[in-house]
């Protein structure tokens, strides 16, 4: 069994826990999100007991879209030397570069 994406466990965590704002009991709650998400009740628990010590749901992470286009080799070198130094991926380096930027750019008044 392949495991969840990021934003498939913050919708099971955020499915969780909504049942147990809903006053589900734990028993409840797995029995609920196994058949909603299609798990089993040992692995519904886990995601449950998780979403116990949520004070609010976990935010969904906006989905990608693919984007081509082309760089300079050496500003691709420094993008990935950052990527690395930073723990990240060299689209996330770049995704956040550009909100930056646009940030940046909204708050001129452009």
């Amino acid at each position: 069994m392949p495991r969840s994406t990021d934003s498939q466990r913050a919708e099971r965590l955020n499915a969780a826990h909504g049942l147990l704002a809903r006053g589900l009991s734990v028993a409840q709650a797995c029995v609920s999100l196994a058949s909603q998400f299609a798990m089993s009740r040992r692995h519904a628990y886990r995601y449950v007991q998780e979403a116990q010590s949520l004070t609010v749901p976990v935010p969904l992470a906006e989905s990608s879209v693919a984007v081509t286009f082309k760089l300079p080799p050496s500003l691709v070198q420094d993008i990935r030397a950052r990527a690395v130094s930073d723990g990240t991926t060299i689209s996330e380096t770049v995704a956040r570069a550009l909100s930056a930027y646009l940030a940046g750019v909204r708050g001129h008044g452009a």
